[in-house]
């Protein structure tokens, strides 16, 4: 679905369908009409390279999709499309869910329930482990001393998980490319080991949100497994890319993670709102809150994986659709293409910045995002930002990074071409002409 004029054929096909749907609903039986397990058979194990038509997806709306609507349709296409984008994206075969394998994905509203869920896990599992130590003792005894670990680089959400689960988080530094490296895990677990604690859930970054940094997951992978502590790994922005073979390499230790989440809504062309979240064992996320009350028990119970056991409300939303949709009408290879395509922008953006001897780039510009600044003081990169938002043709924001200010600028509409990233290169030197002739004394 490449231009505005097949969504609005795609569209209105659509609202049709619904409405027929409503008008006939007494046509249709109230129950699935299935049995648990029989979408596997009819759809493939894999995402299509090349794209589809929306006359084939609409057609398998019905021929696949309402059979087994609104159970258990929803859960199987979840658990497939999972496997798919999985598959995509190169995580290992213990992430995918299959008969053989105790991993898989789940869809949630955010990447902030993307780690929220995974430290729940990770203390549930680590409060139990201590309780076979010593069965005298409650979780209330034990959650003061578990312990958490992210970088001064994590996003927002990583401590605001720590919060909600009431587990300690240490802070840690990173090196000079804003990474977390083994060394500084090792003695930050050893010094807590020394006061007691239990060092038990680590959140490393795949792209960081300020300036897209990327931790040293081989050399945190092995620290963890050999300290048995939970690794997960926030990818929201960043993982999608790895569809992309070539930026697989930053996927390297990704094998000692207990979980995994990124965020196709972010640059896969999925809308808001879902992100994608893998685990390595999938009993500890459902071991964790796992809560059958007579009322909400089914009779195809342990057929097929029930999703309400990997997050925290009830009901949820049939998010997978739209995934399956765009996999599909997309494929593999255009949205490959789409990603290749934003990187290429940002790379353009990068190099006007550095063709103008007023500007430094502060950041190594792996995919789209460009970290950039005025060389001198913090208050001339800020009088910047403040013109260009107030000029009213280009959204910018800024942040700090180990005490410098810097602007980010992010490609990520579908829309964005070349001509785009001249406009607002035009805007930003524009808005740095006044800034240029104080800083010259001129």
């Amino acid at each position: 679905m490449a231009t505005s004029e097949e969504f609005k054929v795609a569209g209105k096909d659509m609202v049709d369908y619904i409405c027929n749907y409503l008008d006939n609903i007494e046509e249709r039986p109230p129950l699935s009409q299935v049995r648990p397990g029989y979408l596997k058979d009819l759809i493939p194990s894999e995402a299509p390279e090349k794209p589809e038509s929306w006359e084939d997806v609409k057609k398998d709306i019905e021929r696949v999709i309402m059979p087994g609507i609104a159970s258990p349709a929803c859960t199987e296409l979840e658990t497939i499309v999972m496997n798919w984008l999985g598959k995509m994206i190169g995580l290992p075969e213990t992430f995918l869910a299959g008969e053989d394998s105790l991993g898989g994905g789940v869809i949630l509203g955010s990447a902030s329930e993307s780690i929220l869920m995974p430290l729940l896990a990770a203390k549930m599992k680590m409060i139990r482990k201590q309780q076979e130590l010593n069965p005298d003792l409650d979780q209330y005894d034990i959650l003061p001393k578990l312990v958490a670990y992210s970088t001064d680089q994590s996003h927002s959400c990583v401590s605001k998980a720590a919060m909600i689960s009431s587990v300690r988080m240490r802070v840690l530094p990173t090196d000079e490319r804003n990474a977390l490296r083994g060394d500084t895990l090792i003695e930050a677990m050893r010094n807590d080991r020394k006061k007691g604690l239990i060092p038990t859930f680590v959140c490393a970054t795949l792209g960081t949100t300020d300036c897209l940094a990327f931790d040293s997951i081989s050399e945190i992978g092995p620290v963890c497994k050999d300290a048995n502590v939970w690794l997960h790994i926030d990818a929201a922005y960043a993982g999608c890319a790895f569809i992309c073979p070539e930026f697989r390499y930053l996927l390297n230790g990704i094998e000692y993670a207990s979980s995994f989440n990124a965020s196709p809504q972010k640059i896969l062309r999925v809308n808001f709102d879902l992100a994608a979240m893998w685990v390595r064992d999938k009993r500890d996320i459902t071991g964790a809150f796992n809560i059958d009350q007579p009322i909400i028990q089914q009779d195809h119970q342990g057929l097929v994986e029930n999703y309400r056991h990997w997050q925290i409300p009830l009901g949820r939303r049939f998010r997978s659709l739209k995934l399956w949709f765009v996999l599909r009408m997309f494929g593999v290879k255009k949205l490959q293409e789409h990603i290749r395509y934003q990187v290429k922008l940002a790379e353009e953006f990068e190099a006007l910045v550095l063709a103008d001897p007023r500007f430094t780039i502060e950041a190594e510009v792996i995919l789209g995002l460009v970290c950039f600044g005025l060389k001198g003081p913090n208050e001339q990169t800020k009088e910047l930002i403040d013109k260009i938002i107030k000029s009213g043709k280009i959204y910018m924001n800024g942040t700090y990074v180990k005490g410098k200010f810097l602007l980010r600028f992010v490609v990520c509409p579908a829309t964005t071409d070349s001509s785009h990233i001249l406009y607002a290169w035009q805007v930003i030197q524009d808005c740095a002409d006044g800034i240029s002739t104080a800083i010259n004394g001129n």
